[in-house]
């Protein structure tokens, strides 16, 4: 189950571009515009929170306007900051819970929304979705195992988390490469669903690999048209 905080009504947001954010997901931040050097000023003399939304590029013209973010998100907890002399900032945040924006209340300084915390549900037996998770980590030990590199340790980690929603929403945020599927993943309150979402996108994603790796034989990948 996602960490139950208080939520506040109100909160600032990043909203950045190829990023959903998910609930104990720990994202690691730099920080340098001036709107949001301010903004972690203010959150630091604070509660520390503040959201983080994917920048909605398919957002129909009718909704647009400056970094129209999609409307499930994730709020944070700057977990460390650490302030450098030019004034910019390297801060570790930790996703809490998912929320829901309701509405835009204002972009100066910086981005402020009204938020709705929202609450997953299991969507099937623990037993079922237990099952689930297994068969998630057999997959995800093996899509490394296919294409090894930036993902160390993700395998440890994954090992120490035994509840299936948790392991779900850090496996999405960490090995899920399509940011419209990971942002579906990320929407998707029924835990179950969630599961099954994840379990198809990496088994093709592992069939994919293999067929590229019988493909390419032992040649490089510059030396594919070779073979």
């Amino acid at each position: 189950m996602e960490v139950e905080i208080q939520v506040p009504d109100e909160v600032p947001v990043m909203t950045l571009p190829n990023l959903p954010f998910f609930p104990q997901a720990l994202l690691p931040l730099h920080i340098f515009e001036p709107r949001y050097r301010r903004m972690l000023r203010d959150v630091l003399a604070t509660n520390r929170l503040f959201a983080v939304a994917c920048m909605n590029l398919g957002a129909e013209e009718s909704e647009a306007r400056f970094e129209p973010p999609h409307r499930v998100a994730c709020i944070g907890l700057v977990r460390a900051c650490q302030k450098n002399e030019n004034g910019t900032s390297n801060l570790l945040l930790q996703g809490l819970c998912r929320i829901a924006i309701e509405s835009i209340l204002g972009d100066e300084p910086y981005r402020r929304i009204r938020i709705r915390a929202l609450t997953s549900e299991p969507g099937a037996p623990p037993g079922e979705n237990a099952r689930l998770r297994l068969e998630l980590s057999r997959l995800i030990k093996l899509k490394l195992r296919l294409s090894p590199g930036g993902t160390e340790g993700m395998t440890d980690l994954l090992k120490t988390v035994e509840d299936p929603e948790i392991f779900a929403d850090i496996a999405a945020f960490n090995l899920c490469d399509d940011i419209l599927v990971k942002q579906r993943l990320l929407e998707t309150l029924d835990v179950n669903r969630r599961l099954l979402m994840l379990l198809k996108v990496l088994r093709s994603e592992i069939d994919t690999t293999i067929l590229h790796q019988k493909l390419q034989g032992g040649l490089p990948d510059d030396r594919i048209s070779l073979n």
